[in-house]
């Protein structure tokens, strides 16, 4: 089988679907709901994130989103897009360069850099931004399903 699988929700990209350049994107208009929600499951209730009062005291003039969750929409692109379903994130370099508001739709991007395939990884550089500007950079390792190896082990099955 030497053409690509069909990319759907549960299936992601073979390692051999893959090229350098490739690029997968997601974007997401963060809301009030989800800086509480994410404080709520992380426990993370510093209060330049949940508390205007506090909030409009500190160099950002307001409440901001956790750095984790404008970080998070990049792993919906690695998970969910490319590689997608049935990859496995291995590591995440990041910086965080701009603060992200309730409101603000944060597009995240990852672009295939390099692809290691003996290993079955990939490295990817990651962004996130708020129109034009960059509010997170950074650089991911991720592990991606064989084709070869699949296909033998369903031949052995």
């Amino acid at each position: 089988m030497d053409s690509p699988r069909l990319h759907t929700d549960l299936n992601g990209f073979f390692i051999e679907d893959l090229y350098v350049g490739m690029t997968a994107i997601f974007a997401k208009t963060i809301t009030e709901a989800d800086i509480v929600l994410f404080s709520g499951v992380t426990g993370d209730m510093n209060p330049v994130h949940v508390n205007e009062e506090f909030a409009a005291d500190t160099m950002f003039k307001g409440r901001i989103a956790h750095g984790m969750l404008t970080a998070s929409l990049i792993s919906t692109v690695l998970g969910m897009k490319m590689p997608g379903p049935g990859c496995i994130y291995l590591s995440q370099d990041l910086k965080f360069l701009a603060p992200v508001r309730a409101g603000d739709t944060v597009t995240a991007k990852a672009v295939i850099l390099e692809i290691i395939p003996e290993k079955k990884r990939i490295v990817c550089k990651t962004t996130a931004s708020v129109g034009e500007k960059l509010v997170c950079d950074g650089q991911a390792k991720m592990m991606v399903r064989s084709r070869v190896e699949e296909e033998a082990k369903a031949a052995k099955a």
